[in-house]
């Protein structure tokens, strides 16, 4: 009986702050430490199988993950995702990412990249071509 009533209350609040606030993030998101949403004044939705790992920074307007089961992205540790932005599907996000605003993704992305556009295009960040130009690459 507890359990019942502790299941309605929890519902009746989800609904009123989820109509306030329009961000929607599951009890069973796996999220890391520091996970923090910058400028929450739109919206934000989360699949509930999403792994997001350690210090991800999420803009306004974001999706991740899609309404299908078992379609759910994994995200990596120091990872940004601008705002407008979609990561969909069974993907893994790799470690410290920028993900730029109005940026669809849905293909794996590499540590240490760039992600810019519809559909996405993945670049090395400005650090690692500072890295391969002076080993003598052609970056």
């Amino acid at each position: 009986m507890a359990r019942w009533l502790a299941n309605k209350v929890y519902g009746f609040f989800r609904v009123f702050i989820l109509n306030i606030t329009k961000v929607w993030i599951p009890p069973n998101v796996q999220l890391g430490k520091d996970f923090h949403i910058i400028h929450a004044e739109g919206s934000l939705s989360i699949h509930p199988d999403v792994v997001i790992g350690d210090r991800c920074g999420v803009m306004h307007n974001v999706t991740i993950g899609t309404n299908m089961r078992g379609q759910a992205p994994v995200i990596g540790d120091d990872v940004f995702i601008g705002v407008n932005s979609t990561v969909l599907g069974p993907i893994k996000i790799g470690d410290r990412v920028r993900i730029g605003p109005n940026t669809a993704v849905s293909t794996d992305v590499p540590s240490d990249s760039v992600v810019v556009g519809s559909p996405a295009k993945i670049y090395p960040s400005l650090p690692n071509l500072a890295r391969m130009k002076q080993a003598g690459g052609n970056g």
